[in-house]
């Protein structure tokens, strides 16, 4: 057991690597990830993000598809794309939230997570 659990850490700490350098090459800002795996045993972590228009957002969410599809980590669910307001992405470990901003403020999910979970404010911000 303790062996299967050392083996999924290092996967989606592989996994939320991943994902940061997508987000970080699509110009996405505002990138904060969120430990929650104490808190929730639907994953790991969680990442929101911001992109500056709806074309962006839906640009970032594909890039992140491309990325993870092309690294092997398997299936993973996406929804919201089509509208571009707000695009999630539901890779098993990791749960992904890609936002336009004033979606992304009226949603405020930072602050229902608690700012005691970040893990870490990473790109895009002042």
């Amino acid at each position: 057991m303790q062996k299967t659990n050392k083996r999924k850490k290092k996967a989606s700490a592989a996994l939320l690597d991943v994902v940061n350098a997508s987000l970080e090459d699509s110009k996405a800002i505002d990138i904060i990830t969120l430990t929650i795996d104490a808190e929730a045993a639907l994953s790991d972590y969680m990442i929101l993000a911001s992109g500056t228009s709806s074309r962006h957002v839906i640009a970032i969410a594909n890039h992140l598809e491309q990325k993870i599809k092309d690294k092997g980590f398997g299936r993973f669910a996406v929804n919201g794309k089509t509208q571009g307001d707000w695009v999630l992405i539901d890779a098993g470990d990791i749960i992904v939230h890609i936002f336009r901003p004033e979606i992304r403020l009226f949603y405020n999910l930072e602050k229902l997570w608690g700012a005691d979970h970040h893990l870490k404010n990473n790109i895009g911000t002042d």
